[in-house]
């Protein structure tokens, strides 16, 4: 009687063992990894907002006002002279200007039209003529569009330590 028992157990075993692996075989799973080129401080796509979420957040901001935070976004502009600034689309025609923290970023002139996600301090300001038009200079503007900047301008800002540029 016991042999009987013990061959049956050997045999539901050896059945079961079989269908486990048969279950793993049948279900390949492919996961699509994006890759991204990683500027400045290591960060991680993972928990990022969209844009549209913090143009609503900036539009309760006022100067002076600041918060933490990580955005996915698509670049606008970036500084043709060095790379050492950036503008995103927060849509409804309105832009974040981005520096980076420390100066210690410089990102790829060509990556207009390109998503990245950036971590660090999103903040409003008001930004002097003097400024603008710097911007506008190293925005390629022409000497005209320049001279035309003639008042100080609130804008939304964003210092990010750490950029990451989907490839």
């Amino acid at each position: 009687m016991k042999p009987i028992i013990l061959l049956i157990i050997c045999v539901f075993m050896l059945n079961s063992c079989k269908n486990k692996d048969e279950k793993q075989q049948e279900k390949p799973v492919e996961v699509e990894k994006t890759v991204y080129k990683s500027f400045g401080n290591e960060i991680i796509a993972d928990d990022a907002i969209d844009v549209s979420s913090m143009a609503t957040h900036y539009k309760s901001m006022n100067v002076g006002d600041s918060i933490n935070s990580k955005i996915t976004a698509t670049v606008n502009k970036v500084c043709q002279a060095k790379g050492c600034w950036m503008t995103l689309n927060l849509g409804n025609d309105e832009e974040v200007l981005v520096k980076f923290k420390d100066y210690a970023i410089f990102m790829p002139k060509d990556i207009a039209g390109k998503e990245v996600i950036i971590n660090g301090k999103a903040f409003v300001k008001e930004v002097s003529v003097d400024e603008q038009r710097h911007y506008a200079e190293d925005g390629g503007k022409t000497p005209e569009e320049i001279v035309s900047i003639t008042e100080p301008k609130r804008t939304y800002s964003f210092e990010a330590d750490g950029v990451l540029l989907k490839q």
